[in-house]
């Protein structure tokens, strides 16, 4: 399928990219400052301000052609980041650069969502997301492995100058071989920003499946605590310095297997949705042996298999989209998507604190397995419950 592969390349050669430039970002700033607070502030500024633009721009992928949208975001993000390439560019206008340049990152990422069902069609759409999730999860795992040596080969700045071209490459790739779709005719009536947000809040809160959904999606708020706890469970552990790197790489590979796994033959559509809840539950479970204070394989072990079941968010992503009505689905993407970032956000910032109090990160991981894993049971449950409702067929998709 044309369409797609021209969408997955584009995507595939951003996401190194974007990884790249990141770890090319960290050490820029650590180089200028040697301020650890510092760098990890312009980290962060590498994804918080798409919680903002979710809310708030991700309405342009329901107003505008979603093709033109996506290309106009990767100019402005190419010609953004060409300039945080230079050389002596001072950090607070390398900051603001950089949150300008996220800005645009929850527009296009929500014509992008909202696009595919119309490339692939209901039923191979989920398929489609599958394998963007294995390419993300693998350019990361890649990006974050040997990033740091092209970033000492290249230099910081000349990282950053092929982070920029990436994005020209997107634009050139999508422009060419993406077809150029109308906007839904009953979406073309300019809409104010805030209506757009509040009818599709009141669109998610209106659908009990919409919303187990989202709530199946944002329990990555758990999740997501080893990760930001690697570092000191490491040493706590006893573990080597390369042990991080472990850690931080076992649950998105685990996250690879699973997509692999559910997209097996002999797990249909209706069956995949059927397990949501299990896997749910089963994502979160294996965090409780951390009160146990496993070693570093048990550990590896437990996240890797907590990465297994975490691939049923592709799933609930998937039917998030198709049960959704195409003029909304950008702006509803964008809420979600927003929702998930903020959860993850506050997931790790609790975590940092809570493992202050208590002295111990494998204890506030645990803890956090035991939390997440009674919301999953309950919002399983919830889904269990939504998911046979009459409020409409749910789409196929393989």
């Amino acid at each position: 399928m044309r369409e797609f592969r021209t969408l997955w390349a584009a995507f595939a050669q951003s996401v190194l990219g974007d990884q790249l430039a990141r770890v090319a970002l960290s050490l820029l700033v650590f180089e200028r400052t040697e301020s650890a607070g510092w760098t990890a502030a312009t980290y962060a500024l590498t994804s918080l301000p798409a919680l903002l633009s979710g809310v708030l721009l991700s309405g342009l992928a329901d107003r505008f052609p979603r093709r033109t949208v996506m290309i106009s975001c990767d100019l402005v993000r190419a010609g953004l980041v060409g300039l945080m390439a230079l050389p002596g560019t001072p950090l607070p206008l390398l900051a603001g650069l950089l949150v300008l340049a996220q800005l645009a990152e929850a527009p296009f990422g929500a014509s992008q969502g909202a696009l595919m069902p119309a490339v692939l069609g209901e039923r191979l759409y989920e398929r489609g997301q599958r394998v963007m999730m294995i390419t993300h999860q693998a350019g990361q795992l890649v990006g974050f492995a040997v990033g740091g040596v092209l970033v000492v080969w290249l230099g910081s700045h000349l990282s950053l100058g092929l982070n920029a071209v990436t994005f020209l490459v997107s634009a050139v790739l999508i422009r060419l071989g993406v077809k150029a779709r109308p906007v839904d005719p009953g979406d073309t009536q300019p809409k104010r920003v805030h209506t757009q947000v509040g009818k599709a809040a009141a669109l998610i809160w209106s659908d009990p499946r919409l919303r187990s959904l989202v709530a199946l999606g944002w329990l990555a708020g758990f999740i997501v605590l080893p990760e930001g706890l690697a570092a000191p469970f490491a040493e706590e552990a006893g573990g080597s310095a390369a042990s991080v790197g472990l850690l931080l790489a076992a649950h998105p590979a685990g996250m690879v297997l699973g997509a692999a796994l559910l997209g097996r033959t002999g797990f249909d559509a209706e069956r995949r949705r059927r397990l949501l809840g299990p896997l749910a539950v089963g994502a979160n479970l294996p965090l409780v042996i951390y009160l146990a204070g496993p070693g570093m394989g048990v550990a590896l072990l437990a996240l890797l298999v907590s990465g297994v079941c975490s691939a049923y968010q592709i799933t609930a992503g998937a039917t998030f989209v198709l049960l959704t009505p195409a003029g909304q689905r950008g702006q509803a993407l964008g809420l979600a998507r927003s929702g998930l970032t903020a959860m993850q956000g506050i997931g790790v910032a609790s975590g940092g604190l809570a493992a202050e109090l208590s002295g111990s990160s494998a204890q506030t991981i645990g803890g956090a397995g035991v939390v997440g894993t009674l919301c999953a049971v309950l919002v399983a449950v919830s889904w269990s419950r939504a998911r046979g409702t009459s409020g409409g067929t749910i789409p196929l998709s393989a």
